[in-house]
């Protein structure tokens, strides 16, 4: 029984050996390669090559076979030309071209000292700001200038063509500087100048200003009896507020506009005032409305004197009536 199970069992395992696949040596044919195991450390070896010969390859793997390759149709010369612009224009993120820069040059005009006014100064937009730079002079602006400032310097005049070809300029603060003249033609000839600012100067004169002007303040400078012309707010039709406190005036500049809403005179040498300074002693009826904020405070001057000089006003001035 046992040989006979010996005997069996010798047949299953001849027979699953014969069922097997048989196994192929596989052959590495080394002349299908360039080069030699011996040659590889020759091969790979870069460190004796200059840097100057060395060429770095780079190179497509086309595909086998024949397959056709795909080629763009050739476009008409217009089509091209059309992209070549598109590449050659900057694009924002949201596919629209930039705007034209709104001042000449990157940095606006140069100043005396060979610096460009918008380096020297802070720019933004149409405003310039040359705020505490101790400036002794107004540098060259952007002709595009609306809105200047250079307040805490060391200017000592105001020139004719310091404001040149500036149309678009509507407003001057020259605040505290060393400003003693002004060029009669400084600010007369700016179409749109709305405000004018020079406050703490020493300013004795002024010049000829423009009749579109809606804000002056000329606080704290050196106007005596002829610092301010005869007439020289009466065709300011939209002035509204009129600001020169701490001079030396001894009179109420008149005529003032109609729409004139705030007058201050606070600290300065006013002795007397007429009864035809605010209001029309020809007609009872006249209400001066618009004129609110009246400051005479300061002064030497008694307004009880006068009370017919404020019968047309919404308010009494401030000042002394003793």
């Amino acid at each position: 029984m046992k040989t006979l199970a010996i005997l069996v069992l010798g047949l299953v395992t001849f027979d699953a050996a014969m069922t097997a696949p048989t196994l192929e040596s596989i052959n590495y044919d080394s002349e299908t390669y360039d080069a030699t195991l011996e040659d590889l450390d020759n091969l790979y070896n870069y460190e004796n090559i200059p840097v100057d010969q060395v060429e770095i390859e780079i190179a497509t793997v086309m595909p086998s076979g024949n397959r056709e390759l795909l080629t763009p149709p050739p476009q008409p010369e217009e089509a091209q030309e059309e992209e070549e612009e598109e590449e050659s224009t900057p694009r924002l993120i949201d596919g629209s071209s930039p705007q034209e820069p709104e001042f000449t040059g990157v940095l606006g005009p140069h100043t005396n000292e060979d610096f460009p006014t918008c380096l020297l100064c802070t720019c933004i937009s149409t405003t310039v700001y040359c705020d505490d730079h101790e400036l002794d002079a107004i540098p060259p602006l952007p002709k595009n200038t609306a809105y200047f400032y250079s307040r805490f310097n060391r200017i000592k005049k105001i020139n004719k063509n310091d404001f040149a070809s500036l149309s678009d300029l509507r407003r001057i603060d020259l605040t505290s500087n060393l400003i003693s003249e002004i060029d009669e033609d400084a600010f007369r000839k700016l179409p749109r100048l709305r405000e004018l600012v020079l406050r703490d100067n020493k300013i004795r004169q002024l010049p000829e200003l423009p009749a579109t002007l809606t804000f002056i303040d000329i606080s704290n400078n050196r106007l005596g009896r002829k610092g301010i012309k005869q007439e020289a707010f009466k065709d300011m039709y939209d002035l509204h507020h009129l600001y020169l406190t701490d001079n030396n005036l001894d009179h109420i500049p008149l005529p003032l506009p109609e729409n004139l809403r705030a007058l201050h005179l606070q600290n300065n040498n006013i002795l007397e005032m007429h009864e035809d300074t605010f209001c029309n002693v020809k007609n009872l009826t006249y209400i001066r409305k618009a004129l609110e904020d009246i400051r005479l405070d300061g002064n030497p001057i008694n307004l009880s004197k006068t009370p017919q000089a404020y019968m047309c006003l919404p308010r009494l001035p401030v000042g002394s009536l003793v």
